[in-house]
């Protein structure tokens, strides 16, 4: 038993290290994709706005002083753009507001993109404008080659990484409910725990028959838990580095807490085989949420 907890503990520490290490230098940074249903059949620009008038070039100073297009595109890039369309959008940009690309923000720096280079699975164009600038209060401008002109209303970004999707033909901006993006990450990383220590339960040899009952109040109840309070944390804060060192205190306290409640639910075997299921059943499940946390944390992103 000893050595096989020994075992765990290795594994446990290795699977940690190459999670965090891929996380420590990449952590979450705000985001925004906007998608464009009904899109024109023309040449458009999209920008966000924030709230405040422009005050000029707000990084760096002098010769090496650049704007909000300086940071998202190089020099070519910069050249290939259309002048008058971006002209055209400058000026539809309402008073009290900014355009955080075709201009720059007034603080902390963005990167955007004014015309897509990217589509969803249906081919509609999507917009992503990232990085800590990105405003939390915002408007999104659409400014066509013919000249016309759509500006939303004011829309709050209320989760780390978002989405907003612009139908054209109806002039109309939605934005997905915050309780899907609690939900979807919620059940996305409970789910999985359950699964994994659902199929150690008969390898420790416990009934299903038997056990079911314990073994769904215990889960549902500390995973339940857990989950609640990571899934809020991931979508309001996203998966980076500092995630670990909150779940791995977490873990442990639970993972000793099912041992010592499986050594009295549990039936058929020995309270010292509960125990070791409770703790093995946890770090497994500890496993595969470190490997799953970052590419679950996306894809609730990409569909939220």
């Amino acid at each position: 038993m000893k050595r096989m907890l020994r075992i765990w503990s290795l594994v446990c520490l290795a699977i940690a290290v190459l999670t965090v290490s891929a996380l420590a230098d990449s952590g979450p940074k705000p985001q925004l994709v906007v998608r464009v249903e009904n899109a024109p059949e023309e040449a458009y620009y999209l920008d966000l706005l924030a709230e405040g008038a422009y005050k000029g070039y707000t990084y760096g100073i002098g010769a090496s002083a650049y704007s909000g297009l300086d940071w998202g595109y190089s020099e070519e890039e910069l050249a290939a753009l259309d002048q008058p369309l971006l002209d055209a959008l400058r000026t539809a940009v309402p008073e009290g507001w900014h355009a955080c690309t075709a201009e720059g923000t007034d603080g902390a720096p963005m990167w955007g993109q004014l015309y897509a280079e990217s589509a969803d699975a249906a081919g509609n164009p999507l917009h992503t404008f990232g990085y800590v600038g990105v405003p939390d209060t915002y408007r999104i401008l659409m400014v066509t080659q013919s000249g016309e002109v759509f500006c939303s209303d004011v829309c709050t970004r209320l989760a780390l990484q978002s989405s907003a999707t612009v139908d054209w033909a109806a002039k109309t901006v939605t934005i997905p409910p915050a309780w899907v993006g609690y939900a979807l990450q919620f059940l996305s990383t409970l789910l999985p725990t359950l699964a994994v220590e659902c199929l150690l339960l008969p390898l420790f040899g416990f009934s299903w028959k038997r056990n079911w009952k314990p073994f769904l109040l215990v889960n549902l109840v500390t995973q339940g838990a857990l989950s609640l309070y990571f899934s809020i944390h991931a979508v309001q804060g996203g998966v980076s580095f500092w995630y670990f060192f909150l779940l791995l205190p977490a873990e442990i306290l639970i993972a000793l807490a099912e041992g010592g409640l499986y050594t009295r639910l549990l039936t058929g075997r020995s309270r010292l085989r509960a125990f070791a299921y409770g703790v093995t059943a946890n770090t497994a499940s500890a496993l595969l949420g470190l490997l799953l946390m970052e590419p679950v944390w996306r894809f609730v992103v990409s569909i939220s």
